[in-house]
């Protein structure tokens, strides 16, 4: 394929539309805070797919950016292992698209199951937008603009990736073997159940603990939330599988949890003790990334890490826009090119 990597390369990120929480935290982060210096990391600040919903306000994409950027260094993202970078300004990622566009079908992106869902979610149904329908072949070009080997996803993500590993393929086989097939790389915790205990943690629900909360708002959100409502007495056999806190001490609490459990099933421990214990396991794992935080939210820190990561991915964006060039024969000016 020319130009070997030394190291597998991962490729993973998140969409900048608002902090990130602790379902983000157990979903991802902790995973490649975790990969970082096994693999060579870019992680990418989506603000072009952020535009594919929220197209009509992109005056808060400045802030969030930041926000998001500040929320991975925060939970122990090195800047100088990993390569933050912001999406619209890789403009080789933008010509991979339109490139890629030209041999995937219309009917492979309306058949997508994550695209269908979502179309459902923002009721795009009957009037989806060019930039949404798109939204697989845009996230194959973010993966592949560096020629990412693995790519760290939850289950609702896997489709996409399948669309990226498919991409990767067609290219080969019409053109030449420039691109690996990228392999998915799921975390081994399920699905973060959200404060209301009806559905995952989500900012546009707002049932989240989020990354930046304070020990107050940690406290009073932990302390309202649904727990096994058949537990009217402290002394009430409960059932912690059906209780949003217990859930949490599976994610966060992992050694007590089955004593924790034993009690709840008992009626030996309340909820009330249970979520203070909570508090304090929550609060455990945020003073270390609200210390971090306060370190990189000195003025200009976050701007100069996302300037010099987006540097290197334009850099590698560069090698690979030249092997794509080179494949397709339309280097026309290069010396060799026809």
């Amino acid at each position: 394929m020319g130009n070997e990597k030394a190291k597998k390369r991962i490729l993973t990120g998140d969409r900048p539309t608002g902090p990130l929480h602790l379902g983000h935290y157990v979903g991802s982060l902790q995973n490649r805070v975790r990969l970082q210096h096994q693999y060579d990391t870019f992680i990418i600040v989506a603000d072009v797919q952020t535009l594919s919903t929220n197209f009509d306000h992109p005056e808060n994409l400045s802030a969030d950016v930041r926000q998001v950027t500040l929320d991975n260094l925060s939970v122990g993202l090195d800047p100088d292992s990993a390569k933050v970078f912001v999406q619209s300004m890789v403009p080789q990622i933008a010509e991979l698209t339109v490139f890629f566009s030209m041999f995937i079908t219309v009917n492979r992106l309306k058949h997508n199951p994550t695209i269908k869902t979502e179309a459902g979610q923002y009721g795009f149904e009957d009037n989806m937008t060019y930039g949404f329908l798109g939204y697989p072949v845009s996230q194959a070009a973010d993966i592949l603009f560096c020629r990412a080997d693995l790519v760290p996803v939850g289950e609702d993500q896997l489709p996409v990736v399948e669309v990226s590993r498919f991409t990767a393929r067609r290219f080969n086989e019409l053109y030449a073997p420039v691109f690996p097939e990228p392999q998915s790389l799921s975390g081994d915790t399920a699905r973060l159940v959200g404060l209301d205990g009806q559905a995952k943690m989500s900012k546009s629900i707002g049932n989240c603990i989020y990354l930046s909360d304070s020990p107050e708002d940690i406290r009073t959100k932990v302390m309202s939330a649904v727990t096994d409502p058949a537990r009217i007495h402290r002394d009430d056999p409960g059932h912690p599988e059906i209780c949003t806190i217990f859930s949490y001490q599976q994610a966060f609490n992992r050694d007590e949890s089955p004593d924790i459990e034993e009690r709840c099933r008992a009626g030996t421990i309340g909820c009330v003790a249970c979520k203070k214990r909570m508090v304090q396991v929550i609060e455990e794992l945020l003073g270390p990334i609200r210390e971090r935080r306060a370190r990189f939210e000195k003025p200009g820190v976050v701007d100069e890490i996302l300037l010099a990561g987006t540097e290197e991915a334009r850099k590698e964006g560069g090698r690979t826009m030249e092997m794509v060039r080179g494949a397709m024969h339309i280097d026309y000016f290069h010396p060799g090119g026809q």
